[in-house]
């Protein structure tokens, strides 16, 4: 599903920060009048009482953006702001704006620094600086549009803030009860219990029936399914352990989880191509967008829990046919080799073959074949991690609700389907031709004519078609370290 627009809108101010330095006075600044005198500082103006409005107002919202507001207002901001002392209401402002300046760089790049990101996660904010659009906006009288234009402006990010509230307002009411332990329930059974699962399922979906019989009846088997679609189980109607478990998830730790995610929408870029691959580990999907819509979706295999399939931005510029495997040493040596030490046909059953590297050393390779771990076709991005898109042999994982299984590649459902789209409108390539490249079981590397940006998101929510949050497993622990993160930067400022 797209979760994202191709809005743009942030830079706004920015551009209009550099713009105010450009022509006669940049060159002011370039040749000063070599005996002009030193012109004194002059003092920053005075804030309007409409700006001093619209930036407490900010401040006071920025909960609604899920960041900690009380960690951004200074303390005895507003008794300075209200003081007849002129230098206490300086103080003030000063204040005010050093407290939106930080509030400007959390909600539009996030809150942690450079030095705070995990290794593996690529997927990084550029450098902003508010203070130039700030400046500008203030001297402009445009400061109400530089605050709105500072959030992400991709919908997805203002879906998710939406639900933020309701899950905020869930919370305010008392949550929901844990569902008593007891039989798994199937369609049609009959259990006191039915009446405590109407009332939980109602509390997140309001087209739920909040009232009926003590029976598992088709209404109720339904409200039950759309719950398990929107927390990644199979719907199978049934309240089993694993359904059982999503729903005694606190609310507070689904608060938690939407605010971990609106961190991360903070770190993409200002615009996405309207053409792209998305990767959604924890929900294990892969989508291909075409003009900002969902042209082709497709289950996913990303990496296990012990390999992760990191997040990254890339482009896809080539597609192997056909491709060998170039084991990496770290699995031969704790997966193939055990392996092969105790079967001495494991290597060639597999179709394994050892090869000398050029500067010494040997490494293993799995031919092109059937048997190929690759499958039939590879997708190709530069990256730092050897990570990378594939077919494979082995279907059984596609199956599955859990489907984090991989080395730390991204194992495709329907990899020639998406092969086909890719090389759509690139002359001497068809649907056709490339099931013909395929079938003589050569190995091919193809040059993609327009490399296709490709994103490997972590998104463990997000608001789905209907608005409501899709909740995912956080199969890699990221958001309690993302959130621990956090927590500490907010407590170092305090």
């Amino acid at each position: 599903m797209a979760l994202f627009s191709s809005v743009t809108g942030r830079r706004t101010f920015l551009l209009a920060a550099s713009a105010a330095l450009c022509g006669p006075a940049l060159r002011a600044l370039a040749d000063p009048p070599a005996t002009a005198p030193a012109a004194p500082l002059a003092e920053p103006a005075a804030l309007r009482p409409a700006d001093v409005s619209l930036m407490r107002q900010a401040l006071d919202q920025a909960g609604a953006q899920g960041l900690d507001a009380a960690a951004l207002v200074p303390p005895g901001l507003d008794a300075l702001l209200a003081s007849t002392d002129p230098d206490k209401r300086k103080r003030g402002e000063t204040a005010l704006k050093g407290a939106v300046l930080r509030y400007a760089g959390q909600v539009h790049s996030g809150r942690l620094a450079a030095s705070d990101f995990d290794d593996e996660w690529a997927i990084r904010p550029a450098a902003f600086d508010p203070k130039p659009g700030l400046e500008v906006a203030l001297a402009q009288n445009q400061l109400a549009a530089w605050l709105a234009g500072l959030p992400p402006p991709f919908p997805g990010y203002q879906q998710a803030v939406r639900q933020l509230a309701f899950y905020r307002d869930i919370a305010a009411k008392g949550g929901w009860r844990r569902m008593p332990a007891g039989r798994k329930l199937e369609p049609d059974a009959e259990d006191m219990r039915v009446a405590a699962l109407r009332a939980r399922l109602a509390i997140e979906d309001p087209s739920a029936p909040a009232a009926g019989p003590d029976t598992m009846d088709p209404p109720l088997v339904e409200a039950l399914k759309a719950f398990q679609r929107r927390h990644g189980l199979e719907d199978d109607g049934t309240l089993g352990p694993a359904t059982l478990a999503a729903m005694n998830v606190p609310v507070a730790d689904r608060i938690a989880q939407i605010e971990a995610n609106l961190e991360r929408w903070r770190w993409l870029p200002d615009t996405l191509p309207p053409d792209r691959v998305d990767v959604n580990v924890p929900a294990a999907l892969t989508t291909l967008v075409r003009d900002g819509k969902v042209a082709l979706e497709m289950k996913a295999a990303p990496g296990r829990e012990t390999d992760h399939t990191p997040m990254l931005q890339s482009s896809i510029d080539a597609i192997v046919l056909n491709p060998p495997w170039n084991i990496p040493q770290s699995i031969a040596e704790s997966e193939i080799l055990p392996k092969a030490r105790a079967n001495p046909g494991y290597l060639q059953e597999q179709e394994i073959q050892v090869i000398d590297n050029p500067d010494g050393g040997q490494r293993l390779q799995q031919k092109a074949g059937p048997k190929s771990a690759l499958g039939q076709v590879k997708f190709e991005f530069d990256n730092r991690f050897g990570v990378y898109l594939h077919d494979t042999p082995v279907k059984a994982a596609f199956d599955k609700s859990t489907r984090t299984v991989s080395h730390g590649c991204v194992r495709l459902e329907k990899p020639k389907a998406l092969a086909a789209a890719l090389l759509q409108g690139q002359a001497g390539w068809s649907a056709q031709t490339l099931a013909a490249a395929i079938d003589t079981g050569d190995t091919r590397r193809v040059a993609l004519g327009r490399p296709m940006p490709v994103f490997l998101f972590y998104w463990t929510a997000y608001a789905g078609p209907d608005g409501r949050m899709i909740f995912y497993p956080d199969p890699y622990d990221w958001d309690r370290e993302l959130l621990q993160k956090v927590a500490g930067k907010s407590s170092s400022q305090a």
